[in-house]
């Protein structure tokens, strides 16, 4: 077994990512959730960047399995482009590695909401066959503009728990640093 994969740090940035993911079955207010923070800290923390993808995505699919067979709201005909702002996400917390600090946290999270509002609504438009055209996707933008204030909220509020929890948690256990 590779000791790397299962040290402190691995470990405890899986857990966080594991539990935010988890908290997606929980009643909560709508769109607001950790889905962009848990891809966002995956990106950052994961030393491998191949994990920095996959157990995100693990967890968030787990979750979505969760939520299918509990609600019937897990998997959507637009979850491929939540899919793809959250591998997006993941890739911009490659970038935010080389200067993590809050500023460039906060900066992170406000694009991986811009672009998960771009993206999952073009996905909402295409989904219903490009009605409209130019002009129906203008509109689709328009109706998911309420939607984004949670989105946003949600995302830095998330961030600020896993960043923080993680960065209290070096300051305690050692181990947890690079």
């Amino acid at each position: 077994m590779n000791s790397k994969l299962f040290s402190p740090r691995f470990i405890f940035v899986a857990s966080a990512i594991l539990l935010a993911a988890l908290s997606r079955v929980f009643p909560h207010f709508n769109n607001f959730t950790p889905i962009a923070a848990m891809a966002l800290f995956g990106g950052v923390y994961f030393s491998d960047k191949r994990l920095a993808f996959i157990v995100p995505l693990v967890a968030m699919i787990l979750s979505d399995v969760i939520l299918e067979l509990t609600t019937g709201w897990g998997f959507h005909n637009t979850i491929a482009y939540v899919y793809v702002a959250f591998i997006i996400t993941a890739a911009i917390g490659l970038y935010v590695r080389k200067n993590t600090n809050v500023q460039t946290v906060l900066g992170a999270s406000v694009l991986s909401s811009v672009l998960f509002f771009i993206i999952t609504n073009f996905g909402v438009w295409a989904a219903s066959g490009g009605i409209g055209g130019a002009s129906g996707l203008a509109t689709t933008y328009v109706l998911g503009v309420p939607f984004f204030a949670p989105t946003l909220l949600g995302d830095v509020f998330y961030n600020a728990i896993l960043f923080g929890a993680f960065y209290l948690a070096q300051r305690r256990i050692p181990a947890l640093i690079k």
